[in-house]
């Protein structure tokens, strides 16, 4: 065997040694229980894109667990906060009766996870708040915490994972659908971090 070939096999050992590394450190950052920390924020921020995390949001609003609560990524502009308050439990849309549509606020720009972080961090300096706290469904906290606190460092943010039905970290890799959603969120992640690094040298360059 050549030596040329010996440092391609090699290199290419390396490479998913790495990548395996990686995905076991990226499978244990998701959240596996509900979040412990019950103290009250300036904002809850709901990234929208995924099942039961508008309704875990403004259940921590009737809980009044923050002032405000901040929807990411809302594209249909017609979507109003009535209409979002008809997709909630009874006793849930009688309690957000009595906080008023200014508790709610809709955010229409962000289309991905970067633009979410962007569009929180323009509202969270308008309105002066310092603390949040973010709901996404618990696969996708990884990286979505990568991008808030890459934007936002000032910030205190506590997670809030939601855990959709349709998602099953435990043997993962017997389900297409969970399958699907790691790789993709690692693979996302990967690239997130990638661009993350590629600013900090161009700035530093």
């Amino acid at each position: 065997m050549s030596r040329v070939l010996s440092k391609c096999i090699f290199s290419f050992l390396l490479c998913v040694c790495l990548w395996l590394g990686g995905l076991l450190w990226f499978i244990v950052q998701i959240p596996v229980q509900p979040s412990a920390n019950e103290s009250t924020t300036d904002a809850i921020v709901v990234l929208t894109g995924g099942s039961n995390r508008l309704e875990y949001g403004l259940q921590l609003l009737v809980r009044v667990k923050a002032k405000k609560l901040f929807i990411s990524g809302v594209h249909d502009k017609s979507t109003s906060e009535a209409i979002l308050g008809h997709t909630t439990a009874p006793e849930i849309r009688m309690k957000l009766m009595t906080l008023g549509s200014e508790s709610i606020v809709l955010g229409h720009e962000a289309e991905n996870t970067i633009g979410n972080a962007d569009e929180t961090a323009r509202w969270l300096k308008q309105e002066g708040y310092h603390s949040i706290r973010l709901v996404t469904s618990n696969y996708h906290m990884p990286r979505s915490l990568s991008e808030f606190t890459t934007i936002m460092p000032d910030i205190t943010i506590i997670p809030h994972p939601v855990f959709p039905d349709d998602f099953k970290l435990p043997g993962w890799w017997n389900h297409t659908e969970s399958r699907h959603l790691i790789l993709s969120e690692y693979h996302k992640l990967l690239a997130s971090k990638l661009r993350h690094w590629i600013v900090i040298v161009t700035r530093e360059s």
